[in-house]
Parts: C-alpha cells; sequence; structure tokens
C-alpha cells in the first residue's frame, strides 16, 4: 500500500491547475497560430505532470519536498514534427532543472537555488 501524506497549503496550490508558461528564462513566451500554448498541470493521482511545449505533448513525474522542494522526471514527449522554435527545449530542460517553487495568487514560478525564476506560468481557467 501506498504511503499517503499530507499536502500543505503551498504544496496544494501547484496541483490539479493549467499553468500556461509565460515566461522562460526571463524572457516573455509568446505563441503564434503554428504553435499550440505551453502549458503544464501537475496532477496530485500518480505525481505526474503532463503537459504542451509547444507543438509535442509531454509527461514525467514529479516529488514535492517540504515547503516548496520539487524535483521532476525529463520530460517525455511525442515526436512531431514541429515549426521551428527553441521554446520547448528549453521547457523540457527547465522542467528537469527546477529544484524550488512558489504560488502566489495565479502565478506559479520554478526556480534552481536561489537563482533567478527559470519559468513562470499563470492558470487558465477553463469555462
Amino acid at each position: 500500500m501506498a504511503a499517503k501524506y499530507i499536502l500543505s497549503k503551498q504544496q496544494y496550490a501547484i496541483l490539479e491547475k493549467y499553468w500556461k508558461l509565460i515566461e522562460l528564462n526571463g524572457k516573455p513566451v509568446k505563441t503564434d497560430s503554428a504553435n499550440k500554448e505551453p502549458h503544464i498541470i501537475f496532477k496530485n493521482e500518480g505525481n505526474r505532470f503532463i503537459g504542451n511545449g509547444g507543438c509535442n505533448n509531454f509527461s514525467g513525474t514529479f516529488q514535492l519536498r517540504g515547503m516548496n522542494g520539487i524535483s521532476m522526471s525529463q520530460a517525455l514527449a511525442t515526436l512531431m514534427a514541429c515549426p521551428a522554435s527553441d521554446i520547448e527545449s528549453q521547457f523540457f530542460r527547465v522542467l528537469a532543472m527546477a529544484d524550488n517553487y512558489y504560488v502566489v495568487g495565479d502565478t506559479l514560478v520554478l526556480n534552481k537555488a536561489r537563482m533567478t525564476p527559470l519559468a513562470r506560468f499563470k492558470t487558465v481557467y477553463m469555462k
């Protein structure tokens, strides 16, 4: 039987939300009609994440530690033929590098140690 643990308010805030990527390595992320919207969803069940990097769907596993620690597996992605874009490969590298996060309101920020934010996301609410 898998061990159950109680999530803190900070940990719960990251789960089951559609997080739209809005900034990557300090630069705004702009999408066009040729690309999909880069995003990630952290699923509560199975500690899995799923999303889209702008062209390819991806998934992996994550672990929450302490108040705001996170580790993510390497993202496994589909291999679609995509228009030229460096955002997706940078996004996948950032996911593997991040070791902590914070959520303030509708904003999620992924960080590595005390460096500047690696990625910034906004919650998108579906109607």
